[in-house]
């Protein structure tokens, strides 16, 4: 497979998908960039090789076509701004507008295209049916959508003389853009970019090729949001920390007393299930020993720290408590390799994010003795960066959906259009 680092982009245009689906705020500013600085590492190497770019993303999730609020027009002068290089915008990605403007792209410059789901055929959805419209029309509708999402991936890689792919976010979407354009360019002619080749080797590194013990960190609100996670993890990893609104299911399900902890009743038999199947494994379960509780669902609420499964009536979880803190932190600083997705508690609220502090703490100290970290998922990564530690792990995922469908062992669209498994 070509690597970004041995290919010569001089002369040549490249269409980069990158993930550019950044929130804005009501006046469209930009409110957190990071997704953009990602992909910067890529197009700037290809604009350093004498190549052009050509800049391909969605932005927000259309529901018609277009909506000018999800315009990519948005974002151009930020962009412009991180590249250091005025970036060209095509009002269509589909128009002539973006035809002619590839056409005379020279080296150095930059195109960025409309917001690419503007288009049902990038996602290759029906659009605009009528609410009561018939399983056969939607199904019609679907198959017209379908048919022309083959011109429009030819158009689009009709623009460029190579592709790139340096969107993780998406990599779990067999869109237009993100797996069948691929298609399109010849095997020397398509790649990941930078940010793309480091989310797949990170994860690999962890599910295929890791130093031993091996520690994930699974948290969240949801045994059944998390559970196909966790069973492909079983037979990878040495302990298995389950902490978050999830580990009241697990309690509930041993007999314990939860209060009015957060619980999913019909994930209880399954919960068990999964203790039986680790210790069949060999798998260390760690699971919380206490918690600390609150009497309402608020940040100002009255707290006491209760025994796992010993939780009174009309008290909930909300954090993890000072004993579970520590086992944890034992747990993950003897560990080498550890994998983080879901917090241990309602971090939004200061009065209880004192255990997804001490997880992210206790990471960065056993990343600091020579371990390989992977914080990965929404909530996760938002903790590492408001504990100021996002630079004390070995490497924060980009990708939501992405990253989990690839810890659950399955093989990503736009991975595969790369590598052609």
């Amino acid at each position: 497979m070509q690597t970004i680092d041995q290919f010569n982009f001089a002369g040549k245009k490249a269409f980069v998908r990158v993930d550019f689906n950044v929130p804005l705020d009501p006046e469209f500013v930009i409110t957190d960039d990071t997704r953009i600085r990602a992909a910067l590492p890529t197009l700037k190497k290809i604009l350093a090789d004498g190549g052009s770019v050509i800049i391909g993303s969605h932005l927000g999730r259309p529901k018609k076509n277009p909506e000018p609020k999800y315009s990519m027009k948005h974002i151009l002068a930020h962009v412009s701004k991180l590249i250091g290089v005025e970036v060209q915008f095509a009002e269509d990605c589909m128009g002539e507008d973006a035809k002619a403007k590839a056409a005379v792209l020279k080296p150095g410059e930059v195109l960025m295209l409309e917001n690419l789901r503007f288009y049902a055929e990038e996602e290759g959805k029906a659009r605009g049916l009528a609410d009561d419209a018939s399983d056969d029309e939607k199904a019609t509708a679907k198959k017209a959508v379908k048919e022309s999402q083959k011109q429009f991936t030819k158009n689009l890689a009709a623009l460029a003389d190579v592709y790139v792919n340096d969107a993780f976010g998406t990599a779990h979407r067999a869109h237009a853009s993100t797996a069948l354009i691929a298609k399109e360019f010849a095997t020397e002619n398509k790649m990941f970019g930078y940010l793309m080749q480091a989310e797949v080797d990170s994860v690999e590194k962890v599910l295929k090729a890791p130093v031993k013990p091996v520690t994930a960190v699974i948290g969240g609100s949801k045994v059944s949001s998390k559970i196909t996670v966790i069973e492909n993890l079983l037979d990878k990893v040495d302990n298995l920390i389950i902490c978050g609104g999830m580990a009241f299911t697990f309690a509930k399900a041993q007999g314990g007393k939860i209060g009015t902890s957060l619980c999913e009743d019909d994930m209880q038999e399954l919960a068990l299930t999964i203790l039986a199947k680790a210790k069949a494994n060999g798998v260390n379960i760690v699971l919380p020993v206490d918690a600390l509780c609150a009497d309402k669902f608020a940040p100002d609420a009255a707290t006491q720290v209760c025994v796992s499964g010993q939780i009174p009536d009309g008290w909930m979880g909300m954090d993890a408590g000072p004993e579970t803190r520590v086992l944890f932190a034992k747990t993950i600083e003897a560990s080498k390799t550890i994998l983080w997705n879901g917090p241990a508690g309602v971090f939004e609220f200061d009065a209880f994010a004192g255990g997804s502090k001490a997880l992210a703490q206790s990471i960065a100290n056993a990343t600091k003795a020579g371990a390989f970290s992977l914080v990965g998922g929404g909530d996760s990564v938002a903790c590492v960066n408001k504990f100021g530690l996002v630079n004390d792990v070995s490497y924060v995922s980009t990708g939501g959906g992405a990253l989990l469908e690839m810890i659950e062992g399955r093989v990503l669209p736009g991975v595969e259009a790369i590598r052609g498994f």
